[in-house]
């Protein structure tokens, strides 16, 4: 419902809220934890939704390893998948990073991005390979300012066109 009111000029707005980049978020951290730590994926799950997910006193934003808002149902998802087809998900990573950058070279948080990206890219056709790709690209710059996001792009991109074909194959000639 709008109140016909317009923002005062410089006035700043409110963040668009980005629920399922959360659980992106979180879902990497999560991952990133349970292979660091050795906890399970369940542990993590309860960890990350009593401690990390959601508005805290005292906390602004993504400060402290906090994610203001996610889609739970989302998150927990792409955390339990990932783990419950660990070995499936390495395969495929592995078959599209090159032979000098074996998995376990990757840097440890980079690792589970791509993680979390192969497990939505191999899960399904929802949301679009693009997408997909953008959201993980975004989170890759928010947390890497060197070639880590370039670096990705390429795996995602190839790991898409594999897992996704369909979706870059060019619309029929009419």
């Amino acid at each position: 419902m709008s109140t016909g009111k317009k923002p005062k000029p410089g006035a700043a707005e409110k963040p668009r809220s980005r629920p399922r980049t959360g659980s992106r978020v979180a879902a990497m951290m999560a991952l990133y934890q349970s292979d660091y730590m050795g906890e399970s994926a369940e542990t993590v799950i309860d960890q990350f939704i009593k401690h990390r997910i959601g508005i805290f006193p005292g906390s602004d934003g993504y400060d402290d390893g906090r994610i203001p808002e996610a889609d739970i149902p989302l998150f927990r998802a792409l955390v339990r998948k990932t783990a419950e087809n660990g070995e499936t998900v390495d395969g495929i990573l592995t078959q599209h990073l090159d032979k000098d950058w074996p998995l376990a070279k990757l840097d440890p948080v980079l690792r589970a991005l791509l993680r979390a990206a192969c497990t939505e890219l191999w899960g399904g056709k929802e949301p679009p390979a693009r997408v997909v790709i953008n959201e993980y690209m975004d989170i890759a710059h928010g947390f890497f300012s060197g070639e880590e996001p370039r670096f990705a792009n390429g795996v995602l991109d190839a790991m898409a066109r594999t897992l996704r074909a369909d979706e870059f194959q060019p619309p029929p000639a009419r």
